[in-house]
C-alpha cells in the first residue's frame, strides 16, 4: 500500500459574478511510497498548489480521493505536517513557544515538549534563538522554525508548499541542503512544491511535473543522483542531463499557459 495515494481528484473552482468556472485540476493521480522525497513541478498557474492544499486537507476535491495509509483524507490533520511559502508563525509567540504549539494543543506535558523542542531546535540550527520572537529573526530563520515546528509532531508526511521561494539565491540553497540532510536521516515521506527545476532535481527522488492548467501529471521521473548530496553535483553532467530533460517539459507546459493567457 502506498502511503499517500492521490486518486483520479480534480478541482472545479466555481464562477462568480456570472464569470465561467475554473478547471484548476484535470483527474490527477499519483502514488507517494513511504519514504518517497516527491517534487510537484510545472508552471505557474498549473494546480500544484491546488493539489498540495487538497492533500492537506485544507481544500477539498471536486471529483476522487486521497488516502494517507488507507485512511481518506477529509480535512486537516496532524498526520501531515505542512510548511507554506509564507512563514504562517504566530507574531506573539517565541521560536520555542511556535515549535510547541501542536504538542502544547495535543496536551503533551511541558517537560516532554521542551525536551522535543530542542531537540528541532538543534537541529535547524537555531540554537540560542530560542526566546526570539519572528520579527527579531531573517527570513531563514523564520522558515527553520517553520519546519521545526512541523517536524516535532512527527506527521506520517511533510507537505512543503515553495517554502523556499521568498528567500535570498543563497539561503535558499542552504535551507535545500538543510531539508535534504534532515530527509536522508529520517527519510520522512516529502511531497514538496516548487517551480525551480534545480531545486527540484537536488532535492527530490522522483519528480512529478504537471501540465499547464487545468493541471495534471504528465510525467514521473526517478532521480536516481547519490545520496548524501553535495550541493556541487549541481554542477555534474549528470545533474544537467536531467536539467535538459525537465527544462523541455517546463518549457512546453509554460508555452501552453502563455497560449492560454494563463
Amino acid at each position: 500500500m502506498s502511503r499517500l495515494l492521490i486518486d483520479g481528484v480534480s478541482r472545479i473552482f466555481p464562477g462568480l459574478g456570472g464569470r465561467p468556472a475554473t478547471r484548476a485540476l484535470e483527474p490527477t493521480s499519483l502514488a507517494v511510497a513511504d519514504n518517497d522525497f516527491i517534487c510537484l513541478l510545472g508552471p505557474s498557474g498549473c494546480g500544484k498548489s491546488t493539489l498540495l492544499r487538497i492533500v492537506a486537507g485544507l481544500d477539498r476535491p471536486s471529483a476522487g480521493r486521497v488516502l494517507l495509509d488507507g485512511v481518506a483524507v477529509t480535512g486537516p490533520g496532524s498526520d501531515r505536517g505542512m510548511v507554506f511559502q509564507s512563514y504562517t508563525l504566530f507574531p506573539w509567540l517565541t521560536v520555542k513557544e511556535n515549535i510547541c504549539f501542536g504538542l502544547r494543543e495535543k496536551g503533551m506535558p511541558a517537560a516532554e515538549q521542551a525536551h522535543l523542542a530542542g531537540h528541532y531546535i538543534d537541529r535547524v540550527g537555531l540554537g540560542g534563538f530560542e526566546h526570539h520572537f519572528p520579527r527579531m529573526l531573517s527570513g531563514g530563520m523564520q522558515q527553520r522554525t517553520a519546519l521545526a515546528r512541523a517536524l516535532v509532531n512527527d506527521p506520517k508526511i511533510l507537505l512543503l508548499d515553495e517554502p523556499f521561494g521568498a528567500l535570498d539565491n543563497q539561503t535558499r540553497a542552504l535551507m535545500q541542503e538543510l531539508l535534504l540532510g534532515i530527509w536522508e536521516a529520517d527519510r520522512k515521506t516529502v511531497l514538496f512544491v516548487t517551480h525551480d527545476i534545480d531545486e527540484a532535481i537536488f532535492m527530490a527522488n522522483r519528480v512529478a511535473v504537471m501540465t499547464a492548467r487545468p493541471g495534471r501529471i504528465k510525467s514521473d521521473i526517478w532521480v536516481t543522483l547519490p545520496h548524501p548530496r553535495h550541493y556541487t553535483i549541481k554542477t555534474t553532467s549528470e545533474f544537467s542531463v536531467y536539467k535538459a530533460r525537465l527544462t523541455e517539459e517546463i518549457r512546453d507546459e509554460s508555452i501552453r499557459a502563455l497560449a492560454m493567457g494563463a
